[in-house]
């Protein structure tokens, strides 16, 4: 997203009171791209790459598509969008009445292709209509086309992008982009444009092209290419693309080639397949090629309203790569070599001190811009997020135990070293010093990030690894559990205590406990106390965050919350935290069962209850199949399209619920 396009949107939305101006957006439209380049395909088929954070290449900024007969028709918003079958290809049909052009999007590696197909009864002489806009370099400025023999290259320094089409390339030319009266006006610039009186060289000093491509056969490809000219010489592009572009790609070929992209599988008979699928497919968009995710589509790349989306936080990657552990115990997904490349990439990026940092660039794992990162510079830990340790800690303990990895040895001394890290993060009362929170918004000493201590605690304390570390981390186990006394309130584990006063709000957060006393359990032991504390705090939690304004239900994230509120006045409803609830309540099921306690039916049932609401017509999934981070009252969807956190939990929640017998499919309450 270049700053050209920021102040576009900022001109459209500024007087809407369910969108930020200024944003990029991808609450509509789908994504294509399994490997390491992120497409975006909107329901009138443009395409915007979200690609800079896992390749490091900007791509297309905007585009724009349509059909030429006797006069130009743009396709608007209102295609009829799916993705074909179980692949990452999307389908966009544009209807024109009498006949419709079929739009095919697949991303191959670095390459997209989007094939248009005419249906019915077209007129004879049709023509596509295209205009793509580059930023390479992420640049507006210093950008140049050349036109080569069937291709157009928009290049700055280091990134050279490509576009070619399977017909004869005609009608080219070089868009001026908006100039500085343009961006002060009131009004956005629309694209393509004529380019009329100007200087002679204006229509090539731009990334952006408008062409025309005739239909053959009643269909023409379309083709982009983003490449590294450091790694990429323009002959081997020009192959390349020229390949992508040919006539040999059909709809059928790609949603193949998007079918053989795929690091996963789903077996027929799987409860909840298609929202198995959907949640793989989402997993899948959101990873580098080294297996680094994204929390999500990143809309916000100039902070407008938050820290932005499109880097890798080691809490939420660890979170889902422990999620898909417990989730391919139950059923098998091949997701082998997900969880081995997710082991390597936090062995190899764990610091000296045995901490991750706050966030890194996952397509080239260095640091990413964070406010988090206290381990690096000389402040306290306030500006630390302990729990981002201690959840990799977890699940490499996890995987060591359960898994099969490739190198364990090399394992179980990242996690000595991480074990080590949280010690120093742990006070003698058993509770972690003051640091940031997950929510990253408060500083405080949190039952959340206790939570996390705990996991990781226990986890190891039952890992195959040398006795000493196991013993010790038995120790430190038991010390968290006893410390979380301290935040007990009569029926709820509080927020956090910070500056001696202890915060009692609920926080969807602290449902990580259920998770925690599990494997607490295993490797400890939980007094029967500590149990009915656990089922307090979980019903108490539940019902305090849950809320339903007819058009959505779910949960807040904590008492209190006013982010991203826009006009509406309460705090709106997150799907982590709905996903959250479904989870913990199906944990809690599970340990209570183990222990014949009637109280397990009633735990399993209020996990149903959640999970309805984040299944394929529930009230917070988009028609899309993705789950967004947070919704308006009106169900308006805001923030992170698709977020990866959520569909890995529902993903869980689903195996979790499936292995005890206890999934329905039950039908949703229509939204009013």
């Amino acid at each position: 997203m270049t700053l050209r396009t920021a102040l576009n949107d900022f001109k459209r939305t500024r007087d809407r009171g369910r969108q930020f101006p200024g944003e990029r957006r991808s609450t509509t439209g789908r994504f294509s791209g399994l490997d390491d380049r992120l497409v975006h395909v909107d329901g009138d088929g443009s395409l915007c790459d979200y690609s800079y954070p896992l390749c490091g290449l900007t791509g297309i900024d905007r585009s724009r598509f349509g059909v030429e007969t006797d006069a130009t028709t743009w396709f608007d918003a209102d295609g009829d969008q799916r993705y074909r079958r179980d692949s990452g290809a999307v389908e966009t049909v544009h209807d024109r009445g009498d006949w419709a052009v079929v739009q095919t999007d697949c991303t191959i590696e670095r390459g997209h292709v989007t094939r248009f197909e005419l249906r019915g009864d077209a007129p004879d002489d049709v023509s596509l209509r295209a205009f793509v806009g580059f930023a390479p370099d992420g640049r507006e400025g210093q950008q140049s086309l050349l036109v080569h023999d069937g291709a157009v290259e928009a290049y700055h320094r280091t990134e050279h992008d490509f576009v070619a089409v399977s017909t004869d390339l005609a009608a080219v030319e070089g868009q001026i982009p908006e100039r500085l009266p343009e961006l002060l006006d009131d009004d956005p610039v629309p694209f393509p444009r004529a380019t009329g009186e100007r200087r002679y060289e204006d229509t090539t000093l731009t990334g952006g092209v408008s062409l025309t491509a005739p239909f053959r056969d009643g269909g023409v490809t379309l083709a982009t290419l983003l490449t590294d000219a450091t790694r990429t010489d323009r002959d081997a592009a020009l192959s390349t693309v020229d390949r992508l572009a040919g006539d040999h790609y059909t709809p059928d070929t790609l949603a193949e080639a998007g079918r053989t992209q795929r690091r996963w599988r789903v077996p027929h008979d799987t409860p909840a397949r298609d929202c198995v699928v959907a949640d793989l497919r989402v997993l899948s968009l959101l990873s580098a090629a080294n297996g680094a995710r994204i929390a999500a589509a990143d809309f916000d790349p100039f902070y407008v309203t938050s820290g932005g989306y499109g880097y890798t936080w080691f809490r939420d990657d660890a979170e889902i790569s422990g999620f898909l552990l417990d989730a391919s115990e139950t059923v098998d997904l091949g997701l082998c070599r997900w969880l081995q490349r997710s082991a390597d990439f936090y062995c190899r990026t764990q610091r000296a001190d045995g901490s991750w940092p706050h966030r890194v660039w996952p397509g080239d794992e260095t640091l990413a811009p964070g406010w988090a990162n206290a381990r690096l510079e000389s402040g306290s830990n306030a500006d630390y997020q302990a729990d981002q340790t201690a959840s990799v800690a977890a699940f490499l303990a996890e995987f060591r135990r359960s898994g099969d990895p490739i190198d364990p040895d090399r394992i179980e001394t990242t996690l000595g070293c991480a074990v080590e890290s949280i010690d120093d993060t742990l006070a003698e009362d058993g509770l972690p010093l003051e640091c940031q929170n997950a929510w990253e918004n408060m500083q405080g000493r949190f039952a959340h990030t206790a939570a996390t201590f705990l996991s990781a605690y226990a986890a190891v304390a039952r890992a195959p690894v040398c006795t000493a570390l196991r013993d010790h981390a038995r120790v430190q186990a038991e010390s968290v559990l006893s410390g979380l006394d301290a935040l007990w309130t009569g029926d709820r584990y509080a927020l956090r205590e910070h500056e001696g006063r202890v915060d009692d709000r609920l926080d969807s957060a602290t449902l990580a406990l259920v998770d925690a006393f599990r494997v607490a359990d295993e490797a400890v032991g939980l007094s029967p106390d500590a149990l009915d504390r656990l089922v307090t705090h979980v019903e108490t939690t539940l019902d305090g965050l849950e809320r339903d304004t007819g058009a959505v239900r779910g949960l807040i994230r904590f008492e209190g919350d006013d982010w991203r509120r826009g006009t509406q006045d309460a705090a709106k409803v997150w799907t982590v935290s709905t996903a959250w609830g479904a989870n913990a309540a199906a944990q809690l099921g599970a340990l209570l069962r183990d222990r014949d306690d009637a109280r397990a039916a009633p735990a399993y049932a209020r996990s149903r209850d959640l999970l309805a609401e984040i299944l394929p017509g529930g009230s917070l999934v988009q028609a899309t199949g993705y789950l967004p981070e947070q919704l308006f009252d009106d169900g308006t969807p805001d923030c992170g399209t698709p977020l990866g956190w959520p569909h890995a939990l529902r993903l869980a929640t689903v195996a979790e619920l499936s292995a005890a017998d206890e999934y329905r499919a039950e039908p949703v309450r229509a939204a009013e």
